[in-house]
């Protein structure tokens, strides 16, 4: 069953206190995206999208990798722009999806705390990934593994922590998988209905991460 927490509870701010906050939020976002292209086979690539990140998260590694930074740049450094997440430790990568089946990983051995997973392109910038209807994702905090979506965690039984895990995501089945990628098998799927352009999208609170992109889908996953 799933456990609805609140967004203070799930997210941890760099620099300041939320006291409130409502899944029903949108943000303005302008016509032009800075996103690459619109993804619909196979093979997904990306980079990670450094206009949408959160000022505590230092890209590396061709922007393939994020490392969280506890107090992070001061915001008036950074350019000010809609697609920033400005409360919460979040990034998008730079590529769109509307349909198809995707895979890719993310080595995650170096971090204690993080989300893993997909949002929709235009989700709010003022929440956190798996804290609305418009993002799912799979997570990591306090030893445990966890599925979220829309506020609600289900907790996902998994043997300790492996070094790198896969997704895979089929747009037209409405499946989001966390993938054991030594396997490799489906651990655990999150259902959706999903209708708007997708991001990979990732949350970060201590440590570093590294995606891999552009991967064969392994074979025996369904």
């Amino acid at each position: 069953m799933a456990i609805p927490l609140k967004a203070a509870r799930l997210c941890r701010l760099a620099g300041r206190t939320v006291t409130s906050l409502s899944a029903s939020q949108t943000a303005s976002l302008p016509e032009r995206r800075c996103y690459i292209s619109t993804s619909t086979g196979n093979n997904l690539q990306f980079k990670l999208n450094a206009l949408t990140a959160h000022s505590s998260l230092d890209l590396f590694k061709k922007e393939t990798g994020i490392i969280y930074r506890m107090l992070g740049l001061d915001p008036s450094r950074l350019p000010d722009n809609p697609e920033r997440f400005r409360d919460w430790s979040v990034v998008f990568g730079d590529e769109k999806i509307s349909s198809g089946r995707h895979y890719f990983e993310v080595t995650v051995k170096k971090s204690q705390e993080f989300r893993v997973g997909v949002a929709d392109a235009a989700m709010s910038r003022e929440d956190c990934v798996g804290t609305n209807s418009s993002s799912w994702v799979f997570g990591y905090a306090q030893r445990k593994w966890f599925a979220m979506t829309n506020n609600k965690i289900i907790p996902v039984t998994l043997v300790g922590k492996p070094d790198r895990i896969g997704i895979l995501l089929d747009y037209e089945a409405g499946v989001l998988g966390l993938v054991d990628v030594i396997q490799p098998t489906i651990i655990h799927t999150i259902k959706a209905q999903f209708k708007d352009p997708l991001c990979p999208a990732f949350g970060l609170w201590d440590g570093e991460m590294l995606t891999h992109s552009g991967l064969e889908e392994p074979e025996g996953l369904k």
